[in-house]
């Protein structure tokens, strides 16, 4: 693939930078080498006179795309090949239900870490197939503050599977060591983990073969939105019970996620960032330079009277950054603010108020040290 040689954006207002600073949750900010990529291969893909969006999904060169996203997703991760991986449709959200119609039996027994929004959305939906599974750990009482330790888990009857979200979006905590590593429970002996990493997959090293299924929503950290990425270990692939054909995991394993047509240009933006983060050195590298963002805005909040962390500090994640100010005209004061020096989508979820700060793999280091700044400004002139 040739990159195209557009011109760069004019520097925008206030930010110093040559885009704005897009703290947005989701979508989320995407590498500029792979939107200029992208901008070339709309027009004109390999050389074929015709841009990614019009290929049949049939054809040789999107089996090129197909093949090489696939590749460089399990390079990525060194995904065995025992695992299948899975571009889905129907964002993250559709797993709440297809995860247990495909895995949880007739009255069968799941277990699940409600850590937050969506965790809780997924407790939700399993009741649909059983009433029998349970919440081993409920967060609500704490307002989903920090992610539980193996003694605080109360486990039942031996789970099917046990469901947890390894970062919580909106609340912005996650299952991290002191040295922000994944960090997983004690699950009872031979259950499989299935997780959903949404909002951190690919951002730090991870072992897939401690999980029976991952599953995220591409728009947040690997690419756009119109795809969720499933890798899923192929004992797990029949379904427990009788189900349409494109709700069953074996159906798209089989046929290589394109059993219909699928979501073909979300496939190839994460293909592209699949190979971005290979680029980057891969994800040790990719983590090194996430621990070092967050603590640039994490080192105001610990030395700040005036801002307020969400998260408990042995759980902040290093994808999504919550605090408020003391008060909610205030909230709304630093938001215009951050506005006018270039910086967006820093307004905290209407479930949870307050400012987030979503600083993904393609985040710039540039955007937090802005950040950083305005939080010690903004308190000097209003502490």
């Amino acid at each position: 693939m040739t990159t195209t040689t557009a011109p760069m954006t004019s520097a925008v207002k206030g930010s110093g930078y040559g885009r704005t600073f897009n703290f947005s949750a989701g979508p989320g900010v995407l590498p500029e080498e792979v939107i200029r990529q992208a901008q070339h291969d709309l027009w004109d893909i390999d050389g074929t006179g015709i841009g990614i969006m019009e290929h049949s999904h049939r054809g040789k060169t999107f089996d090129k795309v197909l093949a090489e996203t696939e590749e460089a997703c399990r390079k990525v991760a060194n995904i065995p090949a025992n695992y299948k991986v899975l571009f889905l449709t129907g964002g993250a959200t559709s797993q709440n239900f297809m995860v247990p119609a495909n895995l949880l039996p007739d009255e069968g027994v799941a277990a699940f870490l409600t850590t937050g929004y969506w965790a809780e959305k997924t407790w939700e939906e399993s009741k649909v197939y059983s009433g029998k599974c349970y919440e081993a750990w409920d967060g609500r009482a704490t307002k989903h503050s920090y992610c539980p330790a193996d003694s605080e888990l109360k486990w039942g009857a031996k789970p099917v599977y046990v469901h947890m979200c390894s970062n919580n979006t909106i609340y912005g905590t996650q299952w991290r060591n002191p040295d922000g590593s994944l960090r997983l429970p004690k699950a009872p002996d031979g259950a499989p983990i299935v997780c959903d990493m949404s909002s951190d997959i690919y951002s730090r090293p991870m072992d897939v073969t401690k999980f029976g299924m991952i599953y995220a929503g591409a728009q947040k950290n690997i690419g756009i939105a119109g795809t969720t990425l499933a890798i899923i270990r192929e004992d797990l692939l029949k379904p427990a019970r009788k189900l349409p054909t494109m709700l069953k995991y074996e159906v798209h394993a089989k046929d290589q996620s394109r059993h219909n047509t699928p979501p073909a240009f979300a496939i190839y933006m994460s293909g592209l960032v699949f190979k971005w983060i290979l680029k980057q050195g891969g994800l040790a590298t990719l983590h090194q330079k996430n621990v070092e963002k967050a603590k640039l805005i994490y080192d105001v909040l610990d030395s700040s009277k005036f801002y307020k962390g969400h998260a408990r500090a042995d759980s902040r994640s290093l994808m999504n950054i919550t605090f408020k100010t003391p008060s909610e005209a205030l909230d709304e004061a630093f938001l215009k603010e951050a506005q006018k020096h270039g910086m967006e989508q820093l307004k905290g979820h209407r479930s949870t108020g307050g400012i987030r700060a979503s600083t993904y793999n393609a985040f710039p280091r540039e955007g937090c040290v802005a950040l950083a700044q305005l939080m010690k400004d903004f308190e000097k002139k209003n502490g």
